[in-house]
């Protein structure tokens, strides 16, 4: 069964496959390929979830049971906040020796291992028969890559996983459903429009492209939507809504037109960024919660048929908005010596990568200015996980992209990084090419700035850390130590040039972006 299952998730998109094995869950790694093992459960899913960020696809992780899955429960719930399709199977149990409603001390049992999962899941799944797991990891798979999009939890017995391949049932598509764009043109016709870019607008970056095009709109996109339309393009404005040009610009039309969703606290605010008189929302299937700003219209259904049937039904018009306001706020940031040194992170960044080469943001203070700022040339070249804020997301999450054939830069803090150290094993043994870029500012920068502006001392943020080149150097990494920011783009363009394993430490305490709260309403 153990070999099914690996099957059916590669055949929904996962070509590799992260975990760590057990006494339980051995099964996996008989046969090739075999997962790619990594030194924390937490890791094979924020791995996985790298993965399906970089590719669209499924991703996929495998643990053991108890405190195997256990441990992967907060890397779940960071796919759970940003609608990543990960599916994660976890042994439980042998079946033999459950007893229905006891917990007998069998080693590794929990009363309800799948309860842990649940808050979080799209779908939970506990097939207990060979039968029963053919018939349950399609419809997990199905289930975790349909909009809206999320991650999906199957615990398989022990002695269910060793046992051989049962029939898989035939697998019906689902039928999709073309939405109604009629109200939502009529709202749309001869307003200035302010367009919307969310997370689930990744796979029609072409049609939002031209429909901004078509309307004359600006595009704004959120955190995950970065690379909607890519940088470079006539209608991105490139900076997030957070700083007080592209505020005032969305503020000063009279449709907000959301596509993809994401209207969400850490990308408006917490709702009270301006926001436009009416609001149209197109989604590509209804959200599991409701929204908190009540649309004019709301059109569900395929995007790339809703945005065409929505070109048709408009005539197409001039842009409305002033051109080069990613330009303005960067070269404003760049003036002002308070975030002087954060833009020269940015610029080293950002001439390092190539079109290709994905962003693995933590959540550190380097990590939230190149989450936010950053040029996208692509979309699913930027990862970010700002919906969870899960810290110790970048390195394992880095594993995942890189796996799925992209170099990666992973933006970390010295505090996130600790959280992960083991996976710089796993990323010499699989010889990925990722950049671990740690931006040390000695312990929990955001923190110490939070407790800075409230006037309190520093109080648990100053952090003993590492010698980090000679630690990587004790992984048989290479490692390059920068003095400061201003020297970091040779190295940095270096490291990642040479498509290899790298480390590269910068000391620097940056002020952090407008994009986090103590900053919302500056």
């Amino acid at each position: 069964m153990a070999r099914q299952i690996l099957d059916t998730a590669t055949a929904g998109g996962a070509g590799r496959v992260f975990g760590l094995p057990g006494v339980h869950n051995l099964a996996f790694w008989r046969g090739a390929p075999a997962p790619v093992v990594v030194r924390h459960e937490q890791a094979a899913v924020y791995a996985a979830d790298g993965w399906a960020r970089a590719t669209g696809g499924l991703g996929a992780a495998v643990v053991t049971t108890g405190p195997g899955a256990a441990n992967a429960v907060a890397a779940f719930g960071e796919a759970a906040a940003a609608r990543s399709p990960v599916l994660l199977v976890a042994s439980e149990i042998p079946q033999v020796l459950r007893r229905p409603g006891r917990v007998r001390g069998v080693l590794h049992e929990s009363r309800d291992q799948a309860a842990l999962f649940a808050p979080l899941a799209k779908a939970v799944f506990t097939p207990r028969t060979p039968a029963e797991v053919a018939a349950a990891v399609p419809v997990a798979v199905d289930t975790a890559l349909a909009h809206p999009r999320g991650p999906v939890y199957v615990d398989v017995p022990a002695d269910v996983l060793a046992r051989p391949a049962a029939p898989a049932p035939a697998r019906t598509p689902r039928p999709t459903v073309p939405g109604d764009p009629t109200a939502a043109a009529a709202i749309l016709e001869g307003a200035r429009v302010v367009l919307w870019a969310g997370g689930d607008a990744l796979d029609v970056a072409d049609e939002v492209g031209a429909l901004a095009m078509h309307l004359g709109a600006p595009v704004v996109a959120s955190f995950r939507g970065r690379g909607v339309p890519p940088a470079g393009h006539p209608a991105a404005v490139g900076v997030p809504p957070h700083e007080p040009e592209a505020a005032e610009l969305i503020g000063s039309a009279d449709v907000l037109l959301v596509v993809g969703g994401d209207l969400d606290g850490m990308n408006t605010r917490n709702w009270t960024m301006p926001r436009p008189p009416r609001l149209v929302v197109l989604d590509a299937a209804a959200p599991a919660d409701p929204p908190e700003w009540g649309a004019d219209a709301t059109v569900t259904g395929p995007l790339d048929a809703t945005i065409a049937a929505l070109r048709g039904l408009l005539p197409s018009r001039e842009p409305w908005a002033p051109a080069g306001l990613r330009e303005n706020v960067l070269s404003r940031l760049r003036a002002d010596p308070a975030t002087a040194e954060a833009t020269a992170l940015l610029d080293a960044v950002e001439s390092a990568r190539t079109v290709d080469t994905v962003l693995v943001c933590d959540m550190a203070v380097a990590g939230y200015w190149v989450g936010g700022y950053a040029a996208a040339p692509a979309p699913r070249r930027l990862a970010y996980p700002v919906g969870w804020g899960t810290l110790g997301f970048g390195l394992p999450a880095a594993l995942g992209a890189a796996a799925a054939g992209h170099p990666v830069i992973a933006v970390c803090g010295d505090g996130g990084l600790m959280m992960a150290l083991g996976e710089l094993a796993t990323l010499v043994q699989e010889r990925l090419p990722v950049t671990v870029l740690v931006v040390d500012d000695g312990g929990y920068g955001m923190l110490r700035y939070d407790q800075e502006r409230a006037g309190e001392p520093a109080s648990g943020v100053d952090l003993v850390t590492p010698d980090f080149v000679a630690l990587a150097a004790s992984f048989g990494l290479a490692a390059t130590a920068v003095g400061s920011v201003a020297e970091l783009a040779a190295p940095l363009a270096a490291a990642v040039g040479s498509r290899a394993p790298h480390l590269v430490h910068v000391p620097a305490r940056l002020t952090p972006p407008r994009t986090t709260s103590p900053r919302w309403h500056e």
